[in-house]
Parts: C-alpha cells; structure tokens; sequence
C-alpha cells in the first residue's frame, strides 16, 4: 500500500512540475523583478505629476497682461497671457484633465477583468502621450481643455492599477514604504514640474514644455506593448485570453454590467473605505489648490522673484523626506488599517496647525520654516491612506477600489478646489485670507480619519478575489521574484 501510495505522490509532483514549468514558460519574463518593476512604475508617475507641476508654473501658466494708472500696458505671458484666460478659466484649465481621468478610471478597472492589466496601463500611456502633445499644439481656451481632458483618460488606467501591481510584489513587511516610495513621485513630480516648467518658459516658448514630456513618456508607452506582460493578483489574462492566476489562483467565470454595480455597492457600504475616502477628499480639496495656485499665492503675499523654484524646492525635500516617513513609520508601527488610521489623523493635524501658523506670518522665513515643517508632516499621509485603499477590500476589488478612489478625491477634491479659490481670491483680493481659509479644511480631514481609527477594519488581502471563482492550489511560482 505505502509503495502505491508513493508511486500516485510521485505522479501528482512529476505532474505538478510540469505544471509549473509549463506555466513559467508562458509567464514568468526571467529579467523582470519587484524593484524594476518599481523604478518604472515611479518614472511613469513621476511624469505625469511633472506634467500636472508644469502647467501650474509660473512659467507655463503665466500671467494676464497688466495696465498701469498711468495708461501703461504690458502683455501677458504663458496660457493664461496667450489666451487671455480669467482666474476661474485658468483653474479650470488646471482641473480639465480629471475629467477624463474620473470617467476613465472606472472603465479601465472593470476592463482589467478581461484585459491584461499592464497592456491596459500600455494603452493609458499612449493616449497621454499624444494628449500632451496636442496640448504643446492647441489655439484656445477650448482646444487646451479638449487635449487635458484626454491626458486624464491616458493617466487613468496608471493610476488604477500601478499601486496594486505594486503591492502584488512589494516585500510583506515593506507594503506600506513601497507604496510611499510610488506615491513620492507626487510631491516631487509636482515640485520638478514647477522648476521644469519655470525653465521652459524662460528660454522657450511654454509649448515647448509639453512637448518635451510626451518625449519623456513615449519609452515607457512603447514598453507597455513589448514586454511580456505582468499579471494582477487573482485575475488578470494574458495576451493570448487564457485566465492565468498567481499566488491566490482564482479563475474568474465572469464579469458584466451588473458585476461592476455589486463591487461598487460592496464599496460604498464598507465603513472604512469610505470613511478613509472622505476623510482624502478633504486632504486632497487643500493639497490640490496648493499646488496650482501655491506659487501664485507666495509671489502676490510675500514677493516671492522666484516663486516656482521655491515652492518647488520645498516641495520635493518636504515631499520626499515626508511620504518616505509615512510609510517607513507605519511599517515600523505594524502595518494595519487601525494604525494608518492613527497616522493619517495625527501627521494631518499637526501639519494643518504648522501650515496654517505660516500663513499668519508677514516674514518670508518665518512662513518657509513653519510651511516646510507642515508640508513634511501632511504629505506622510500618502502611503497609509492609500495602504488602507488596498488592504481594507478583496484583491480583485482593488482596481476599482484605487478608480473610485481617485474619482472621488478629484471630483469633489481638487477638481473643485482650484476654480473655487481662484472665485474666492476674485471676490476678496487677498492671497494671505485665501490660504488660511483653504488651510482650515484639512483639520475636517484629520477630525475623519480620526473616526476611523474607532471602526472594526479587518485586512481582507489574503481573502478570495472572487465571491463566485473556481480555486485550484498553486502550482505557479510567484510572477516576480525579489532581486
């Protein structure tokens, strides 16, 4: 009996072998690692914000054109000289692109259900690319609007699904400083943008700067179709429409209309998801009004000459150095959806306080010091908020969990912040209230995230992706192997 039943073990392991070495063959790219994996996707990110740090310059952005008292006029400068764009107009402009973005990313998240997930962040790239272009090539006020429009449809697949590629394959006990390390690129992709783009303007016409990130951009589209694709955690196909699995190997048996309303109604009533978006919404209303109209707002209250390198200088240290913090200090706290809770509130607060404090000062320095302090502190929130995203729903929920997430953020975040402030600064003609009154509302975000510490969260990574799968045990080695 022992004889036969080591003959069957022996046929099922000779079985098994095969099995995994048939699907090594088809899947797994030997060159590709976690970290490479990591660099490009931090590129790519790096990028988009760049783009989004450009066009909020100074350099880029411009001015309207000035007329004295005495009868002087002087023209304006950038898009907003060139097309002679109001206050609203031009914060509309910076807001134009999530709206493609917000009805993209859905689409893109339920798409991935059925089409390999880095082909789809492939095809993003390309529409982006060209996007921008047409942006170096528009006329109007109109035709700008059109080609930003449609540079968010090219970042939504990226910003849907890189974060869950990335914590497929991030060390366990380096999710949370992985992730931060991605969403580093955010701060400082902004602060590159606002000297990148100072630059350009300074020395060539401000279409130029567009057309130098479709040039910075192209590679990594072109990578997005050669390579042999990544595979997402319980779902993703490959190229040829075969369901392939990884380490959860669930094979989906279908995916429809009425699916994606489940999962987002399963969304929706999750306490601590939404308790966490909201709480991102408020966070997301400042940050994004500070990033456009930041160098504009220290230019006007403190005479800044050089406004774009020096908000974007104390950007990109404060940003770095801050989200790096957060999740590194997460990951030292233990990384659960409670303790993220308790970061996200106490880092927001106390960062509110410093930056709020800067605005009341009349010295430059004095507001620098204090501004720094409370940009270190608020950016430490960007690993935590987005670990509780990916953790506090099942893994074939995360794509549309990081979609409806960035929609909700944008949408009734700094989508709205940027042309309400510029309304607020029409009616009261004062940079200094402006910024204090904008500072104010990330202590309703702190006061949120804060609630959540108090919810029953449970870390559903681990769980089935599918309510309606068809299991199989692993026989497949892990997809990316730690260089």
């Amino acid at each position: 009996m022992d004889v036969v039943d080591g003959g069957v073990d022996r046929g099922q392991n000779r079985r098994a072998t095969m099995e995994r070495d048939s699907d090594d063959k088809i899947a797994d790219p030997s060159w590709f690692s976690p970290k490479k994996l990591l660099f490009v996707f931090c590129v790519v990110n790096l990028i988009n914000y760049i783009d989004r740090g450009a066009i909020a310059s100074n350099g880029v952005n411009g001015s309207l054109g000035t007329c004295t008292s005495t009868g002087t006029c002087s023209s304006g400068s950038g898009i907003q000289g060139d097309f002679n764009l109001s206050n609203f107009q031009d914060g509309v402009l910076s807001s134009a692109f999530m709206v493609g973005l917000l009805v993209a990313s859905p689409i893109f998240a339920s798409v991935a259900k059925s089409v390999n997930p880095f082909r789809l962040i492939g095809i993003g790239l390309s529409i982006w690319t060209l996007a921008v272009i047409g942006c170096g090539l528009s006329f109007d006020f109109w035709s700008i609007t059109f080609c930003r429009m449609f540079v968010g449809v090219g970042e939504a697949s990226f910003v849907s699904l890189a974060a869950p590629f990335i914590d497929d394959n991030a060390p366990h006990a380096q999710k949370s400083a992985w992730l931060a390390m991605f969403y580093m690129c955010i701060p400082t992709g902004y602060a590159l943008g606002y000297v990148y783009g100072g630059l350009v303007g300074s020395v060539l016409p401000w279409r130029a700067a567009f057309w130098g990130e479709a040039i910075l951009m192209l590679p990594f589209a072109v990578l997005g179709f050669v390579i042999k694709p990544l595979h997402l955690k319980g779902f993703a196909p490959d190229d040829k429409g075969k369901n392939r699995t990884d380490n959860l190997n669930v094979l989906p048996t279908g995916y429809g209309f009425s699916a994606v309303l489940k999962d987002l109604k399963l969304l929706l009533v999750d306490k601590v998801y939404v308790t966490n978006i909201l709480g991102y919404i408020a966070y997301n209303f400042v940050l994004g009004a500070y990033s456009y109209w930041g160098p504009k707002a220290g230019y006007n209250i403190y005479k800044m000459e050089n406004a774009d390198m020096i908000f974007g200088g104390i950007t990109v240290i404060c940003g770095i150095v801050g989200t790096l913090s957060g999740g590194v200090v997460l990951d030292f706290m233990d990384a659960t959806i409670s303790n993220a809770f308790k970061l996200l509130s106490v880092s927001t607060f106390i960062g509110g306080l410093f930056c709020f404090a800067a605005f009341c000062f009349k010295s430059m320095y004095a507001f620098l010091a204090l501004f720094a302090v409370g940009e270190l502190l608020v950016f430490a929130t960007q690993g935590p908020v987005n670990f509780i995203v990916l953790h506090c729903v099942k893994p074939s929920l995360r794509p549309l969990a990081m979609a409806m997430s960035t929609v909700s953020i944008h949408i009734f975040g700094d989508v709205p912040s940027s042309p309400l402030v510029g309304v607020l600064q029409d009616y009261v003609h004062n940079w200094r209230v402006t910024a204090l009154v904008l500072t104010f509302v990330l202590f309703p975000a702190a006061a949120i995230w804060f609630i959540g510490i108090f919810l029953n969260s449970v870390d559903r990574y681990n769980e089935d992706s599918e309510p309606d799968a068809v299991t199989r045990e692993s026989a497949v080695a892990p997809l990316l192997e730690e260089a």
